[in-house]
């Protein structure tokens, strides 16, 4: 039977590395998982999966076994991600201070991650071939004629599946629109 998270904590707790391994492995992919839909950013994510396990020594070291593991995990990383949010938002009124042309780009650059997040997601609604297209035309930024080399497929093939592209982008955009 598995030992419980509880003994296993309290073993890391006392320095036991086998008991804080076990610890890792089952949690890892929940500290992950939570702190992604905490944040909204798989980059923030990963970062703040890193700090917490490095910091879960020291932490175990101050937990009291008063809440299930798994509970006192899930404040760990909410608390983990609200210190995120409080550096992130220091750093953005530091950045703030920069003057109008620095909140200009900080706003182009914003707007430019959430057409890049909405192209992301409507190129999964294509079939296979187009996104092959788009992903060689448009990612990789190779001419028509390279890509059809690369796909087999003739330059007007390309041709038009791009202009099928651009067709259904419009009508996904019109849609999300209404």
């Amino acid at each position: 039977m598995d030992t419980p998270d509880e003994t296993l904590a309290e073993a890391a707790a006392g320095g036991d590395r086998a008991a804080f391994a076990v610890l890792l492995g089952r949690h890892y992919d929940r500290i992950f998982a939570l702190a992604f839909r905490l944040t909204g950013s798989r980059a923030d994510a990963e970062d703040l999966a890193q700090e917490i396990c490095a910091a879960l020594p020291a932490k175990l070291a101050r937990w009291r076994a008063e809440a299930r593991f798994t509970t006192w995990l899930y404040r760990v990383v909410v608390n983990a991600t609200h210190d995120l949010r409080r550096r992130q938002a220091v750093r953005s009124r530091a950045a703030a201070g920069w003057g109008d042309w620095e909140i200009a780009r900080q706003d182009q650059i914003a707007e430019e991650a959430e057409a890049l997040d909405w192209l992301t997601a409507a190129m999964t609604r294509l079939s296979p071939e187009l996104r092959d297209t788009v992903a060689l035309v448009l990612g990789e930024e190779l001419t028509q004629a390279q890509a059809a080399a690369v796909l087999g497929v003739s330059e007007g093939t390309i041709a038009w599946r791009m202009s099928d592209v651009k067709k259904r982008l419009k009508a996904m955009a019109a849609e999300e629109a209404r």
